[in-house]
C-alpha cells in the first residue's frame, strides 16, 4: 500500500515520494495542452465505443463513460471545470474528473491505450483542424489580393531587380505574384493533410496491445484514412509537426517579403504607396511621423516561426525511439506558430484592404532608368534579323547616348537613333511607350493587361467566387 497519501498521480502506487516542487513547476503541460480538451474527449468517446463493439467493456460501462465525458466537455465549455496542475496535463485532468463523476468504472477508459497514443491522436486531430483553418484564412487573403489587383491592372510601375528599375510592369502583376506564393502554401497544407491521415490510436505505449481492438473502426470514426503501420514509429513520429511548422514558416516568409517591400515603398525615399491611418502608428517624440508598424510586426514575427521550426528540429535531432519527455514541448511550439500565422494572415489582409498606390509616383519612377531598353533589343532581333547579343550591344550604345545627353529613351527622335543603327524605322519609337512595353509581354505568365485579367478570372473560378 502506498504510504504517501499526498501522491494522487496514477503512478502513485509505484512512486513512493512526491515529485519535487521544482519539477512540478516546469514538468506539467496543463497550461499548454488544455487546448486539446475537445480532441481528447472525442478520441476517448470513439475509443470506448470501439471497446464496447469488441466486447472488451460492457454497454453499461460504455454509456457511463460517454455520459461523464459529455458532462466534462460541457463543464469546460462553460468554464465550470476545475483544472488541477497537480494532475500534470489535460488528459489526466479529464480522467480524474471522470472518476469523480462515475466512480471506478472510469478506469476502463484507459484499457488498450497509453497516453503515448492518446496524446499523438489528439494532437494530429488538432493540427488537421488548424491546417484547414489556415487554408481558409489564406483563401480570404487571396480573394483580397485578387480584388485589389482587379482595380490596379493598368497602374504602371517599375519592376525591380536588385532594387534597381528593370522593366515596366503592372501593379496588379506584382500583387498576383503573391497569389502564386500563397497558392503554393495552400498546396503544402493540402499535402500535410495527406500525411496526417494515419490514425495513431491503438498502438498503446510503443508495442501495440494484446486486446482485440479494431483500429479500422476508430480510424473511420476519427476521420483518418488508415491506421499507422508501426507502433514504435507512431509514438516517436513528429514528422507531421515538422511539416506543419515548415509550411507556416514558408507562408510567414512570403508575408514577410511583401511586408518588407511595402515598408520600402512607403518610405519617404520611394513614396509609391500610402497607408491608411488604420494600419499605421505614430511616434512618441516626433509628431509628424506615421510609421508602418503592422508591416514591421509581420516581418518580425517571421523570426518566431523560423525559430519554432528549428527548435523542433533540434529536439528531434538526437532523440532515440520511442517516446521521451522532450516531445512534450511540441505542442507549445505548434500552438504558438499557429497563432502567429493566423494573426499575420489577418493583419496582412487588413493592410491590403487599406493601402493605396501613389499612381503618379509609380508612373514617374517607371519613366526613370531606361527601363524599355530590353524592348529595343527585342525589337532589333524581331525586325532586323539580328542576334540578341548584337542587339544588346546596339541598345547599350543607345542608352549611353541618352544618358550622355540627359534624355529619356522616349525623348530620342528617329534621326538620333539612326546614327547608332541606320536600319531603324519610325515604328521603333512606339516601343518606348510604357503601356506598349507592358502589353507586348503577352507570353503566358507575362505582365500584359489581358494576361492579368485572364489570370484573375481563372483564380476566381478556382475559388468558386
Amino acid at each position: 500500500m502506498n504510504k504517501n497519501k499526498n501522491n494522487n498521480t496514477v503512478w502513485g502506487t509505484r512512486i513512493k515520494k512526491n515529485t519535487s516542487f521544482l519539477y512540478k513547476k516546469v514538468g506539467g503541460s496543463l497550461d499548454v495542452d488544455r487546448k486539446l480538451y475537445k480532441e481528447d474527449i472525442l478520441a476517448s468517446k470513439v475509443h470506448v465505443e470501439m471497446l464496447f463493439r469488441q466486447k472488451i467493456i460492457s454497454f453499461k460501462i460504455k454509456n457511463k463513460i460517454i455520459y461523464g465525458l459529455n458532462k466534462i466537455e460541457k463543464e469546460i465549455k462553460r468554464k465550470k471545470f476545475e483544472f488541477d496542475k497537480k494532475l500534470e496535463d489535460i488528459h489526466m485532468n479529464i480522467e480524474h474528473r471522470l472518476f469523480q463523476l462515475i466512480g471506478d468504472d472510469a478506469g476502463y477508459i484507459h484499457t488498450a491505450r497509453s497516453r503515448n497514443d492518446q496524446v499523438i491522436t489528439d494532437f494530429k486531430i488538432w493540427i488537421k483542424k488548424s491546417t484547414i483553418e489556415i487554408d481558409k484564412n489564406l483563401n480570404n487573403l487571396i480573394k483580397t489580393i485578387l480584388k485589389v489587383s482587379e482595380k490596379n491592372i493598368e497602374i504602371i510601375m517599375p519592376g525591380f531587380t536588385h532594387l534597381k528599375n528593370a522593366q515596366p510592369i503592372s501593379l496588379a502583376h506584382y500583387l498576383m505574384a503573391y497569389v502564386e506564393m500563397f497558392k503554393r502554401d495552400k498546396q503544402r497544407l493540402t499535402n500535410n493533410l495527406e500525411n496526417l491521415s494515419e490514425n495513431p490510436l491503438g498502438v498503446a505505449a510503443l508495442s501495440g496491445t494484446s486486446f482485440k481492438i479494431d483500429r479500422i473502426f476508430t480510424t473511420k470514426k476519427l476521420g483518418f484514412k488508415k491506421p499507422t503501420n508501426n507502433s514504435i514509429d507512431t509514438v516517436s513520429d513528429r514528422d507531421f509537426v515538422l511539416d506543419f511548422l515548415y509550411t507556416i514558416s514558408v507562408c510567414s516568409l512570403h508575408i514577410s517579403r511583401l511586408a518588407e517591400e511595402f515598408i520600402i515603398w512607403n518610405s519617404d525615399g520611394f513614396g509609391l504607396i500610402n497607408l491608411n491611418d488604420k494600419i499605421i502608428t505614430g511616434s512618441s517624440i516626433m509628431p509628424q511621423k506615421k510609421n508602418p508598424d503592422p508591416l514591421e510586426y509581420l516581418r518580425g514575427k517571421t523570426g518566431f516561426t523560423f525559430g519554432n521550426l528549428f527548435s523542433m528540429l533540434t529536439i528531434l535531432k538526437g532523440l532515440p525511439l520511442s517516446y521521451f519527455k522532450d516531445l512534450q514541448d511540441d505542442k507549445e511550439i505548434v500552438f504558438k506558430s499557429n497563432e502567429i500565422i493566423n494573426n499575420c494572415i489577418d493583419i496582412l489582409n487588413e493592410i491590403l484592404k487599406n493601402f493605396s498606390p501613389n499612381k503618379q509616383k509609380m508612373l514617374d519612377l517607371a519613366s526613370v532608368g531606361y527601363i524599355t531598353s530590353t524592348d529595343l533589343a527585342d525589337y532589333l532581333v524581331q525586325n532586323n534579323n539580328m542576334p540578341f547579343r548584337k542587339a544588346y550591344t546596339i541598345t547599350a550604345s543607345v542608352v549611353n547616348y541618352a544618358e550622355k545627353n540627359k534624355k529619356k529613351l522616349s525623348d530620342l527622335n528617329l534621326n538620333e537613333l539612326k546614327k547608332i543603327e541606320p536600319k531603324l524605322s519610325i515604328d521603333v519609337l512606339k516601343i518606348f511607350d510604357l503601356k506598349y512595353s507592358i502589353n507586348s509581354k503577352k507570353s503566358y505568365g507575362g505582365t500584359a493587361f489581358d494576361n492579368i485579367k485572364k489570370m484573375i478570372t481563372k483564380y476566381k473560378k478556382e475559388l468558386k467566387w
